[in-house]
Protein backbone atom coordinates (compact mmCIF):
# COMPACT_ATOMS: atom_id res chain seq x y z
CA UNK A 1 0.00 0.00 0.00
CA UNK A 2 1.23 3.50 -0.81
CA UNK A 3 2.79 5.37 2.13
CA UNK A 4 2.79 9.17 2.71
CA UNK A 5 6.56 9.10 2.19
CA UNK A 6 6.21 7.68 -1.34
CA UNK A 7 3.45 10.14 -2.19
CA UNK A 8 5.47 13.11 -0.92
CA UNK A 9 8.65 12.18 -2.77
CA UNK A 10 6.72 11.27 -5.95
CA UNK A 11 5.06 14.69 -6.01
CA UNK A 12 8.44 16.34 -5.34
CA UNK A 13 9.89 14.52 -8.34
CA UNK A 14 6.88 15.51 -10.46
CA UNK A 15 7.24 19.18 -9.50
CA UNK A 16 11.02 19.37 -9.65
CA UNK A 17 12.44 21.92 -12.08
CA UNK A 18 16.13 21.81 -11.09
CA UNK A 19 18.80 20.20 -13.26
CA UNK A 20 16.14 18.48 -15.36
CA UNK A 21 15.00 20.91 -18.00
CA UNK A 22 14.75 18.20 -20.65
CA UNK A 23 12.78 15.87 -18.38
CA UNK A 24 10.45 18.70 -17.39
CA UNK A 25 9.91 19.56 -21.06
CA UNK A 26 9.12 15.94 -21.96
CA UNK A 27 6.74 15.69 -19.00
CA UNK A 28 4.95 18.82 -20.23
CA UNK A 29 4.74 17.34 -23.74
CA UNK A 30 3.25 14.12 -22.30
CA UNK A 31 0.63 16.12 -20.42
CA UNK A 32 -0.12 18.22 -23.53
CA UNK A 33 -0.46 15.14 -25.73
CA UNK A 34 -2.85 13.51 -23.27
CA UNK A 35 -4.83 16.74 -22.98
CA UNK A 36 -5.24 17.07 -26.75
CA UNK A 37 -6.09 13.39 -27.21
CA UNK A 38 -8.75 13.33 -24.50
CA UNK A 39 -10.16 16.74 -25.47
CA UNK A 40 -10.46 15.93 -29.18
CA UNK A 41 -11.97 12.52 -28.46
CA UNK A 42 -14.65 14.01 -26.22
CA UNK A 43 -15.42 16.81 -28.69
CA UNK A 44 -15.79 14.42 -31.63
CA UNK A 45 -17.96 12.03 -29.61
CA UNK A 46 -20.22 14.93 -28.65
CA UNK A 47 -20.54 16.01 -32.29
CA UNK A 48 -21.42 12.46 -33.38
CA UNK A 49 -23.97 12.29 -30.56
CA UNK A 50 -25.39 15.54 -31.91
CA UNK A 51 -25.83 14.08 -35.41
CA UNK A 52 -27.52 11.05 -33.88
CA UNK A 53 -29.90 13.29 -31.89
CA UNK A 54 -30.76 15.45 -34.91
CA UNK A 55 -31.60 12.36 -36.96
CA UNK A 56 -33.97 11.12 -34.23
CA UNK A 57 -35.55 14.39 -33.17
CA UNK A 58 -35.48 16.57 -36.28
CA UNK A 59 -35.42 14.44 -39.43
CA UNK A 60 -37.51 11.63 -37.94
CA UNK A 61 -39.59 14.26 -36.18
CA UNK A 62 -40.77 15.53 -39.57
CA UNK A 63 -40.80 12.22 -41.43
CA UNK A 64 -42.93 9.43 -39.96
CA UNK A 65 -41.65 6.64 -37.72
CA UNK A 66 -43.59 4.43 -40.09
CA UNK A 67 -46.56 4.28 -42.45
CA UNK A 68 -49.32 1.83 -43.33
CA UNK A 69 -50.51 1.87 -46.95
CA UNK A 70 -53.19 0.21 -49.05
CA UNK A 71 -52.60 -0.70 -52.67
CA UNK A 72 -55.92 0.86 -53.76
CA UNK A 73 -55.83 3.79 -51.36
CA UNK A 74 -57.88 4.17 -48.18
CA UNK A 75 -61.39 5.60 -48.39
CA UNK A 76 -62.24 5.77 -44.66
CA UNK A 77 -59.00 6.63 -42.91
CA UNK A 78 -60.75 7.63 -39.68
CA UNK A 79 -62.00 4.10 -39.13
CA UNK A 80 -58.54 2.69 -39.81
CA UNK A 81 -56.96 5.22 -37.43
CA UNK A 82 -59.38 4.26 -34.66
CA UNK A 83 -58.50 0.61 -35.16
CA UNK A 84 -54.75 1.27 -35.09
CA UNK A 85 -54.91 3.26 -31.86
CA UNK A 86 -56.38 0.26 -30.05
CA UNK A 87 -52.83 -1.09 -30.24
CA UNK A 88 -50.91 0.48 -27.30
CA UNK A 89 -47.68 0.40 -29.30
CA UNK A 90 -49.02 3.20 -31.53
CA UNK A 91 -48.95 6.73 -30.08
CA UNK A 92 -50.98 8.36 -32.87
CA UNK A 93 -51.69 8.24 -36.60
CA UNK A 94 -52.44 10.79 -39.32
CA UNK A 95 -53.61 10.46 -42.95
CA UNK A 96 -51.43 11.41 -45.90
CA UNK A 97 -51.24 11.24 -49.67
CA UNK A 98 -47.80 10.47 -51.06
CA UNK A 99 -46.88 11.39 -54.63
CA UNK A 100 -43.73 11.65 -56.70
CA UNK A 101 -44.06 14.89 -58.60
CA UNK A 102 -42.28 17.47 -60.69
CA UNK A 103 -42.49 21.18 -59.87
CA UNK A 104 -42.30 23.76 -62.63
CA UNK A 105 -41.78 27.51 -62.41
CA UNK A 106 -41.06 29.10 -65.77
CA UNK A 107 -38.24 27.08 -67.30
CA UNK A 108 -37.05 25.69 -64.01
CA UNK A 109 -38.14 22.26 -62.80
CA UNK A 110 -37.38 20.16 -59.73
CA UNK A 111 -38.36 16.63 -58.69
CA UNK A 112 -40.05 16.48 -55.31
CA UNK A 113 -41.54 14.17 -52.69
CA UNK A 114 -45.07 15.59 -52.62
CA UNK A 115 -47.25 14.95 -49.57
CA UNK A 116 -50.83 15.86 -48.84
CA UNK A 117 -51.51 16.18 -45.12
CA UNK A 118 -54.18 17.17 -42.64
CA UNK A 119 -52.35 19.89 -40.70
CA UNK A 120 -54.22 19.26 -37.45
CA UNK A 121 -53.72 15.50 -37.52
CA UNK A 122 -50.14 15.79 -38.77
CA UNK A 123 -49.05 17.81 -35.74
CA UNK A 124 -49.86 14.78 -33.58
CA UNK A 125 -47.29 12.55 -35.27
CA UNK A 126 -44.57 15.02 -36.28
CA UNK A 127 -42.89 18.26 -35.24
CA UNK A 128 -43.85 20.03 -38.48
CA UNK A 129 -45.15 23.07 -36.56
CA UNK A 130 -41.60 23.80 -35.38
CA UNK A 131 -40.39 24.38 -38.94
CA UNK A 132 -43.42 25.68 -40.84
CA UNK A 133 -45.20 28.95 -39.93
CA UNK A 134 -48.62 28.42 -38.34
CA UNK A 135 -50.33 30.67 -40.89
CA UNK A 136 -48.90 28.59 -43.74
CA UNK A 137 -50.21 25.35 -42.20
CA UNK A 138 -53.60 26.98 -41.73
CA UNK A 139 -53.78 27.60 -45.49
CA UNK A 140 -53.15 23.95 -46.36
CA UNK A 141 -56.83 23.26 -46.97
CA UNK A 142 -59.31 23.22 -49.82
CA UNK A 143 -60.23 20.49 -52.23
CA UNK A 144 -59.38 21.94 -55.63
CA UNK A 145 -56.10 21.98 -57.51
CA UNK A 146 -56.48 25.50 -58.85
CA UNK A 147 -54.75 27.94 -56.52
CA UNK A 148 -54.38 25.40 -53.70
CA UNK A 149 -51.72 26.18 -51.09
CA UNK A 150 -48.31 24.52 -51.12
CA UNK A 151 -45.39 24.63 -48.70
CA UNK A 152 -41.90 23.97 -50.06
CA UNK A 153 -38.58 23.12 -48.51
CA UNK A 154 -36.33 26.17 -48.44
CA UNK A 155 -33.75 24.48 -50.68
CA UNK A 156 -36.36 23.59 -53.30
CA UNK A 157 -37.68 27.16 -53.32
CA UNK A 158 -34.14 28.48 -53.79
CA UNK A 159 -33.54 26.06 -56.67
CA UNK A 160 -36.72 27.20 -58.41
CA UNK A 161 -36.08 30.84 -57.44
CA UNK A 162 -39.67 31.17 -56.27
CA UNK A 163 -41.00 33.44 -53.51
CA UNK A 164 -44.05 33.24 -51.28
CA UNK A 165 -47.18 34.20 -53.21
CA UNK A 166 -45.95 32.93 -56.58
CA UNK A 167 -47.69 30.25 -58.63
CA UNK A 168 -46.17 26.78 -59.04
CA UNK A 169 -47.22 24.07 -61.47
CA UNK A 170 -47.20 20.50 -60.18
CA UNK A 171 -47.05 17.54 -62.56
CA UNK A 172 -47.83 14.08 -61.18
CA UNK A 173 -47.22 11.08 -63.47
CA UNK A 174 -49.62 8.15 -63.30
CA UNK A 175 -48.32 5.04 -61.56
CA UNK A 176 -50.88 2.78 -63.20
CA UNK A 177 -50.02 3.56 -66.83
CA UNK A 178 -46.79 4.86 -68.28
CA UNK A 179 -48.65 6.14 -71.34
CA UNK A 180 -51.23 8.16 -69.38
CA UNK A 181 -50.86 11.92 -69.32
CA UNK A 182 -49.69 13.39 -66.01
CA UNK A 183 -52.11 15.16 -63.71
CA UNK A 184 -51.44 18.89 -63.54
CA UNK A 185 -52.29 21.26 -60.72
CA UNK A 186 -51.66 24.95 -60.05
CA UNK A 187 -50.57 25.86 -56.52
CA UNK A 188 -49.69 29.02 -54.63
CA UNK A 189 -46.60 29.04 -52.42
CA UNK A 190 -47.66 30.05 -48.89
CA UNK A 191 -44.70 29.04 -46.75
CA UNK A 192 -41.26 27.43 -46.48
CA UNK A 193 -39.94 24.47 -44.52
CA UNK A 194 -36.75 25.54 -42.75
CA UNK A 195 -35.50 22.54 -40.79
CA UNK A 196 -31.81 22.87 -41.65
CA UNK A 197 -31.82 19.25 -42.84
CA UNK A 198 -31.78 17.37 -46.14
CA UNK A 199 -35.61 17.51 -46.15
CA UNK A 200 -35.42 21.17 -47.14
CA UNK A 201 -34.24 20.01 -50.58
CA UNK A 202 -36.79 17.28 -51.25
CA UNK A 203 -40.11 17.97 -49.53
CA UNK A 204 -43.36 19.72 -50.49
CA UNK A 205 -46.66 19.76 -48.58
CA UNK A 206 -50.23 20.53 -49.55
CA UNK A 207 -53.69 19.61 -48.31
CA UNK A 208 -55.09 16.08 -48.36
CA UNK A 209 -57.82 17.02 -50.80
CA UNK A 210 -55.52 18.77 -53.28
CA UNK A 211 -53.00 15.93 -53.32
CA UNK A 212 -55.70 13.26 -53.52
CA UNK A 213 -57.22 14.97 -56.58
CA UNK A 214 -53.89 14.49 -58.40
CA UNK A 215 -53.42 10.87 -57.34
CA UNK A 216 -54.47 7.65 -59.07
CA UNK A 217 -57.26 7.26 -56.48
CA UNK A 218 -59.03 10.63 -56.12
CA UNK A 219 -60.91 11.02 -52.86
CA UNK A 220 -58.71 8.49 -51.08
CA UNK A 221 -55.52 8.76 -49.04
CA UNK A 222 -52.37 6.72 -49.60
CA UNK A 223 -52.19 5.61 -45.97
CA UNK A 224 -51.59 6.62 -42.39
CA UNK A 225 -48.37 7.92 -40.88
CA UNK A 226 -47.84 6.38 -37.47
CA UNK A 227 -45.87 7.39 -34.43
CA UNK A 228 -44.78 4.49 -32.22
CA UNK A 229 -43.70 4.43 -28.59
CA UNK A 230 -40.36 2.77 -29.39
CA UNK A 231 -38.58 4.24 -32.41
CA UNK A 232 -36.11 1.36 -32.72
CA UNK A 233 -38.88 -1.26 -32.68
CA UNK A 234 -40.89 0.49 -35.42
CA UNK A 235 -40.14 -2.17 -38.05
CA UNK A 236 -41.36 -5.03 -35.84
CA UNK A 237 -44.43 -3.10 -34.62
CA UNK A 238 -45.58 -2.24 -38.15
CA UNK A 239 -44.83 -5.75 -39.44
CA UNK A 240 -46.97 -7.35 -36.73
CA UNK A 241 -49.77 -4.85 -37.35
CA UNK A 242 -49.85 -5.37 -41.13
CA UNK A 243 -49.89 -9.15 -40.71
CA UNK A 244 -53.10 -8.84 -38.70
CA UNK A 245 -54.82 -6.76 -41.40
CA UNK A 246 -56.61 -7.85 -44.56
CA UNK A 247 -54.97 -8.27 -47.95
CA UNK A 248 -53.84 -5.08 -49.69
CA UNK A 249 -52.26 -3.38 -46.71
CA UNK A 250 -48.50 -3.06 -46.41
CA UNK A 251 -46.15 -1.05 -44.26
CA UNK A 252 -42.89 0.85 -44.22
CA UNK A 253 -40.76 2.34 -41.46
CA UNK A 254 -38.01 4.92 -41.01
CA UNK A 255 -35.22 2.33 -41.25
CA UNK A 256 -36.00 1.87 -44.96
CA UNK A 257 -35.67 5.57 -45.73
CA UNK A 258 -33.10 6.78 -43.18
CA UNK A 259 -31.73 3.55 -41.72
CA UNK A 260 -28.53 3.77 -43.76
CA UNK A 261 -27.90 7.27 -42.45
CA UNK A 262 -28.46 6.16 -38.86
CA UNK A 263 -26.09 3.20 -39.23
CA UNK A 264 -23.51 5.39 -40.98
CA UNK A 265 -23.55 7.81 -38.03
CA UNK A 266 -23.19 4.96 -35.53
CA UNK A 267 -20.36 3.31 -37.49
CA UNK A 268 -18.59 6.66 -37.96
CA UNK A 269 -18.82 7.32 -34.24
CA UNK A 270 -17.33 3.90 -33.49
CA UNK A 271 -14.49 4.21 -36.03
CA UNK A 272 -13.59 7.80 -35.15
CA UNK A 273 -13.80 6.93 -31.46
CA UNK A 274 -11.46 3.97 -31.98
CA UNK A 275 -8.90 6.08 -33.86
CA UNK A 276 -8.95 8.80 -31.22
CA UNK A 277 -8.72 6.21 -28.45
CA UNK A 278 -5.50 5.06 -30.12
CA UNK A 279 -4.26 8.65 -30.02
CA UNK A 280 -5.08 8.76 -26.30
CA UNK A 281 -3.25 5.45 -25.87
CA UNK A 282 -0.16 6.82 -27.64
CA UNK A 283 -0.27 9.97 -25.51
CA UNK A 284 -0.68 7.91 -22.35
CA UNK A 285 2.22 5.64 -23.18
CA UNK A 286 4.44 8.66 -23.70
CA UNK A 287 4.47 8.50 -19.93
CA UNK A 288 6.75 5.47 -20.31
CA UNK A 289 9.50 7.42 -22.07
CA UNK A 290 9.06 10.34 -19.69
CA UNK A 291 9.38 8.22 -16.59
CA UNK A 292 12.29 6.21 -17.98
CA UNK A 293 14.18 9.48 -18.47
CA UNK A 294 13.19 10.56 -14.96
CA UNK A 295 14.52 7.25 -13.59
CA UNK A 296 17.83 7.78 -15.42
CA UNK A 297 18.02 11.37 -14.23
CA UNK A 298 17.14 10.50 -10.63
CA UNK A 299 19.35 7.41 -10.21
CA UNK A 300 21.56 9.13 -7.65
CA UNK A 301 18.50 10.26 -5.67
CA UNK A 302 17.04 6.75 -5.83
CA UNK A 303 20.33 5.31 -4.56
CA UNK A 304 20.44 7.78 -1.66
CA UNK A 305 16.82 6.98 -0.74
CA UNK A 306 17.56 3.26 -0.73
CA UNK A 307 20.69 3.84 1.36
CA UNK A 308 18.56 5.74 3.89
CA UNK A 309 16.17 2.77 4.17
CA UNK A 310 13.57 3.17 1.40
CA UNK A 311 12.34 -0.19 0.18
CA UNK A 312 11.90 -1.29 -3.42
CA UNK A 313 8.11 -0.94 -3.03
CA UNK A 314 8.60 2.63 -1.79
CA UNK A 315 10.60 3.47 -4.91
CA UNK A 316 7.99 1.76 -7.10
CA UNK A 317 5.21 3.83 -5.56
CA UNK A 318 7.23 7.05 -5.93
CA UNK A 319 7.31 6.66 -9.70
CA UNK A 320 3.76 5.35 -9.86
CA UNK A 321 2.70 8.59 -8.15
CA UNK A 322 4.74 10.58 -10.69
CA UNK A 323 3.14 8.76 -13.62
CA UNK A 324 -0.35 9.07 -12.19
CA UNK A 325 0.24 12.78 -11.65
CA UNK A 326 1.02 13.19 -15.36
CA UNK A 327 -2.03 11.09 -16.32
CA UNK A 328 -4.37 12.85 -13.92
CA UNK A 329 -3.21 16.32 -14.96
CA UNK A 330 -3.43 15.55 -18.69
CA UNK A 331 -6.83 13.89 -18.32
CA UNK A 332 -8.23 16.73 -16.20
CA UNK A 333 -7.15 19.38 -18.70
CA UNK A 334 -8.40 17.13 -21.51
CA UNK A 335 -11.86 16.84 -19.96
CA UNK A 336 -12.00 20.62 -19.55
CA UNK A 337 -10.88 21.06 -23.16
CA UNK A 338 -13.42 18.47 -24.36
CA UNK A 339 -16.23 20.10 -22.41
CA UNK A 340 -15.37 23.52 -23.83
CA UNK A 341 -15.02 22.09 -27.33
CA UNK A 342 -18.38 20.33 -27.09
CA UNK A 343 -20.15 23.48 -25.89
CA UNK A 344 -18.48 25.82 -28.39
CA UNK A 345 -18.20 23.53 -31.44
CA UNK A 346 -21.31 24.90 -33.17
CA UNK A 347 -20.35 28.55 -32.56
CA UNK A 348 -16.78 28.02 -33.75
CA UNK A 349 -18.05 26.20 -36.84
CA UNK A 350 -20.40 29.07 -37.68
CA UNK A 351 -17.59 31.57 -37.10
CA UNK A 352 -15.31 29.72 -39.53
CA UNK A 353 -18.07 29.67 -42.16
CA UNK A 354 -18.55 33.43 -41.83
CA UNK A 355 -14.82 34.18 -41.89
CA UNK A 356 -14.12 32.18 -45.03
CA UNK A 357 -17.52 32.66 -46.68
CA UNK A 358 -17.99 28.93 -47.10
CA UNK A 359 -20.84 26.51 -46.54
CA UNK A 360 -18.98 23.53 -45.10
CA UNK A 361 -22.13 21.50 -44.46
CA UNK A 362 -24.65 21.81 -47.29
CA UNK A 363 -27.93 20.10 -46.37
CA UNK A 364 -28.33 19.06 -50.02
CA UNK A 365 -25.32 16.78 -49.44
CA UNK A 366 -25.14 16.24 -45.68
CA UNK A 367 -28.01 15.34 -43.31
CA UNK A 368 -27.94 18.78 -41.67
CA UNK A 369 -26.53 22.20 -42.54
CA UNK A 370 -25.06 22.95 -39.10
CA UNK A 371 -22.77 21.25 -36.61
CA UNK A 372 -24.79 19.73 -33.78
CA UNK A 373 -23.32 18.70 -30.44
CA UNK A 374 -24.69 16.80 -27.47
CA UNK A 375 -22.77 16.09 -24.27
CA UNK A 376 -23.35 12.62 -22.89
CA UNK A 377 -21.74 12.19 -19.49
CA UNK A 378 -21.23 8.40 -19.82
CA UNK A 379 -18.85 9.18 -22.71
CA UNK A 380 -16.90 11.59 -20.49
CA UNK A 381 -16.74 9.03 -17.68
CA UNK A 382 -15.60 6.25 -20.02
CA UNK A 383 -12.86 8.34 -21.65
CA UNK A 384 -11.63 9.59 -18.26
CA UNK A 385 -11.43 6.07 -16.84
CA UNK A 386 -9.65 4.72 -19.93
CA UNK A 387 -7.10 7.58 -19.99
CA UNK A 388 -6.31 7.18 -16.27
CA UNK A 389 -6.04 3.41 -16.59
CA UNK A 390 -3.66 3.72 -19.55
CA UNK A 391 -1.53 6.20 -17.61
CA UNK A 392 -1.39 3.84 -14.64
CA UNK A 393 -0.38 0.91 -16.84
CA UNK A 394 2.24 3.04 -18.58
CA UNK A 395 3.81 3.81 -15.19
CA UNK A 396 4.37 0.17 -14.23
CA UNK A 397 7.53 -0.57 -16.22
CA UNK A 398 9.47 2.64 -15.33
CA UNK A 399 8.48 2.21 -11.66
CA UNK A 400 9.68 -1.38 -11.66
CA UNK A 401 12.93 -0.35 -13.34
CA UNK A 402 13.46 2.36 -10.71
CA UNK A 403 13.00 -0.21 -7.95
CA UNK A 404 15.82 -2.31 -9.49
CA UNK A 405 18.44 0.44 -9.25
CA UNK A 406 21.47 -0.81 -7.27
CA UNK A 407 22.71 1.92 -4.87
CA UNK A 408 26.31 0.65 -4.83
CA UNK A 409 26.64 0.74 -8.61
CA UNK A 410 25.23 4.28 -8.86
CA UNK A 411 27.02 5.87 -5.88
CA UNK A 412 30.38 4.45 -6.89
CA UNK A 413 30.56 6.99 -9.75
CA UNK A 414 29.20 9.97 -7.81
Amino acid sequence: MIRPFSYFVGMRFAGSRQRAQLVSFISAISILGLTLGVGLLLTVLSVMNGFDRELRERILGIMPHGAIYHRQGIADWRELRTGLLTNPEFVDAAPFVELQAMLSVGRKVAPIAFFGIDAEQESRVSVIRQFVPAEALAQLQGGGTEGAAIVLGKGVAAKLNVAIGQKITVLVPSRRSASALPEIGAFTLVGLIESGTELDHSLALTSLAAASALSDFPGRVSGLRVKVNDLFSAADIIYRQVRSMEYGYYGSDWSRTHGNLFHAIRISKSLVGLLLFLIVAIAAFNVVSTLVMVVVDKQADIAVLKTLGASSSDITWIFMVHGCFIGLTGTLFGVIFGLAGSLLAADLFNLLERWFGLSLLDSSIYPVSYLPSEIQWPDFLLVTCVALTMSLLASLYPAWRASRVAPAEVLRFE
